[in-house]
């Protein structure tokens, strides 16, 4: 059997009422017997105060604030909690759509790139509202918050960097874009999120739309952004933004598609411009216009060059 622990809740018990406590009230003996030391005094003194600062205390407050925390899991804060602050003023949101197959020459240290051998298909990047970042430190990020998508987000939203794992992935996605979005009602909790951020990217199904439009992984074949457009635009509208990398050979690597939606998650906004308040990758840039680029293949063995 396990032994007590020498910290156990029991060593903090304290009598709180005078009556109680046999060294603060004097009895009826003797004047010497009712004398009490200095140290006596000030312990007793500081009987409230330790109770105060008692575990059990200090527990109750953390269960209050995580009740208040599960109660946001189930069903979101509500608009007007969030409507009149700085981070609302948004009106169009980026939803970001990543390529494996060119992500990790967009690395600084492309050493660091990673494919799960479970990666074939186009992955979620993040759903950003556009000129606000980082809005407050007000709402932390559990990883019970996600545990109902938990699954669906490690198949279509992990991380492909070595040293970060999904769970700070998803929660450096929160915490710069998800709190700003969380004044919209389908978007006012974790769960909602990124929940919401999984159906668009079903319903967005890039890679059939590539397929069935002749837009196929390829080392050889080159594409032009025209190509790519007359393909997708029935799918994610003309708002959107096919971005590129170069790689050490300076060829133009297609690497993610920014689509553009409204507020209200319909197709286009008012906003397309580079003022977005979303953190730049380092080095991705619009793909050029006039110039071809390459959709590499993935290639789980050799991720940091798939074609050489």
């Amino acid at each position: 059997m396990k032994k007590k622990s020498e910290y156990s809740l029991d060593i903090f018990y304290f009598p709180f009422f005078p009556q109680k406590c046999s060294h603060c009230k004097p009895t009826q003996r003797s004047v010497h017997q009712r004398q009490i030391s200095e140290p006596m005094k000030m312990f007793c003194a500081l009987l409230p105060l330790l109770v105060c600062l008692s575990p059990a205390a200090l527990l109750s407050d953390v269960t209050a604030a995580r009740e208040d925390h599960v109660e946001d899991y189930k069903h979101g804060r509500p608009y007007e909690e969030l409507s009149n602050k700085t981070q609302c003023s948004w009106k169009c949101l980026i939803f970001a759509l990543q390529w494996p197959g060119g992500f990790c020459q967009s690395l600084d240290n492309v050493s660091q790139c990673k494919i799960p051998s479970t990666v074939n298909t186009w992955l979620i990047h993040g759903l950003w509202p556009m000129r606000t970042l980082r809005c407050c430190n007000c709402w932390p990020f559990f990883m019970s918050d996600i545990q109902d998508v938990e699954n669906l987000l490690e198949e279509y939203w992990p991380s492909l960097v070595k040293n970060r794992s999904n769970f700070h992935f998803w929660r450096d996605e929160w915490e710069k874009h998800g709190v700003c979005a969380a004044c919209v009602e389908g978007l006012n909790s974790p769960l909602r999120y990124f929940q919401t951020s999984l159906k668009l990217g079903q319903h967005f199904d890039l890679q059939k739309a590539l397929d069935d439009g002749g837009i196929k992984p390829s080392c050889d074949r080159p594409y032009k952004v025209s190509e790519v457009l007359n393909v997708l635009v029935p799918l994610i509208g003309d708002k959107c933004e096919i971005q590129c990398v170069t790689d050490e050979k300076d060829r133009e690597v297609w690497f993610q598609l920014k689509i553009y939606l409204s507020r209200n998650m319909t197709l286009g906004c008012d906003q397309h411009d580079d003022n977005t308040g979303v953190l730049p990758m380092p080095k991705g840039h619009p793909c050029p216009y006039d110039e071809s680029f390459y959709f590499f293949p993935i290639d789980h063995q050799r991720p940091l060059q798939p074609c050489g």
